[in-house]
Formats: C-alpha cells, structure tokens, sequence
C-alpha cells in the first residue's frame, strides 16, 4: 500500500542524502521516480547533499502544482513509480494536500524530506500540514550535534556567527557560512540563550572572571590564635586538662 512518509531532523542530519539514496536503490532496481525540491542551496531544480552529491530535480515554485504535474507526465505515457519531495519544509500547505492526493489517487509513494521548524523555533507551513497528513513519520537517526557536543534539537540563524531572531521565515544559507547569513544547529539549552560556537569561543576568550571572595590574610589569622592563646593563660597549641583528685 502506498505511502505518504515525512523524513525529519534538524538541519546538517543528512535528510537530502538519505533523499538520494533512496534515489540511488530504486532507480537501480529499474523503478523511476519524479524528484521535487524547491530553494535548495544548489540553485533551482537541484537536490543536492552536504556530502557533494548533486541530481536534477523538478522545482515547485510557489504556483506549482504537483499533482497536475505527475497526472500530465502520465497522460502523456510517461512512468512514475515513486515521488521524492525534498526541502519539503518550503512547501506550500496546499502542495503538501497535492502530494497526498498522489498517494491516495494515484498509487504512488512520496517520501518527503525536511526540517520540522525554522530558527525562531516556529513549525514551518509546509511541515505542519506535513505532520497532520503523513501515513509515517520518520525522525533521522543521524544526530547532529550542538557546538557543545549535545544532541542539536534546533535550528539557528547566523550573522557573522551571531545568532539572530529577527527576519523573513525563508534565507537561503549553509551551516558552513560565517561572515554571511548561515545556520547553525544547536541544543535547545543554547539555543534558548542565543550562545553559538562564534559567541562561545568570544565569551571564553572575555576577561571578566567571576567574583571570588579572598581569602582572609594568614597574619590576622594567627594574631587571632594569639589572642586565644592569651585569654586561656596557656601557650598556642596547648590543652587544658581538668585536675583529677585521689
């Protein structure tokens, strides 16, 4: 039975590489597929991976319309075994409808690939209809880790390394961007307090310490063994013992 299945995880987990193995195994079983994607950072109509791996795809713009696409493709006697819809997150709610219409009225499954929420922490249009409508849903087991080597949960926006928090819901960037817009992946501890692995490495490197009492002066010390000693009528260091009678 076909399915609507919604790959998920944070950014840099590996959602486009699994979206290309799966590619890879099916199309060397003889299966074809029709590959969706829409503002991956290899331009328009490319999946690609972080790995290096790139492949043409079909781009669903804003107007697009996926299930019309897959129908004409078909009327036409063209073959489709299988619908791959990466950057899924970008969606809009109505194409996320279209492509489970595919799979309920065409037969076909669609495996979608994306992250759940933006940097602001807020679920993305697309993902959201995606969580309402998927027969399956799959988090990726490939963790990505925060810069303290906790397990990243979130996604954060960058300037210059700088987390931000303000701005338009879709920038296209990479986590490996530093001195431009870029994200990066982060726990939700820091990602909460807006601490990325630029502002970390800046805050250990600031001079302010914490403020540490000192130690009280070891001449006060013992003048205040001194005046012990002085009071009990016995030198520092002795013991007064009571007299015992017989």
């Amino acid at each position: 039975m076909s399915e609507l299945v919604f790959f998920s995880g944070t950014m840099d987990c590996g959602k486009s590489t699994l979206a290309l193995q799966i590619e890879h195994n099916r199309s060397a079983r003889g299966l074809q597929g029709v590959i969706f994607t829409r503002d991956d950072r290899a331009g328009e109509g490319k999946l690609s991976s972080r790995l290096g791996l790139v492949t043409d795809a079909v781009e669903a713009g804003e107007s697009f319309d996926v299930y019309a696409h897959l129908v004409d493709r078909l009327s036409q006697g063209g073959r489709c075994d299988y619908v791959i819809a990466d950057e899924a997150q970008f969606f809009a709610p109505e194409q996320i409808d279209q492509l489970a219409r595919v799979v309920d009225d065409l037969g076909l499954d669609v495996f979608a690939f994306g992250i759940t929420t933006d940097f602001r922490s807020k679920l993305f249009p697309g993902s959201q209809r995606l969580v309402e409508l998927a027969d399956r849903i799959e988090v990726l087991q490939v963790e990505a880790l925060c810069w303290c080597g906790a397990r990243a949960t979130h996604n954060a926006r960058t300037v210059g390394g700088m987390m931000v928090v303000e701005g338009a819901q879709v920038v296209i960037g990479d986590v490996d961007a530093i001195d431009e817009v870029g994200y990066e992946v982060l726990c939700r501890r820091h990602h909460r307090r807006r601490m990325t692995a630029a502002s970390a490495r800046a805050a250990a490197l600031s001079p302010d310490v914490l403020p540490v009492d000192a130690p009280a002066p070891v001449a006060a010390a013992s003048g205040a063994v001194r005046s012990v000693a002085a009071t009990s009528g016995g030198p520092v260091g002795s013991v007064s013992r009571p007299t015992v009678r017989s």
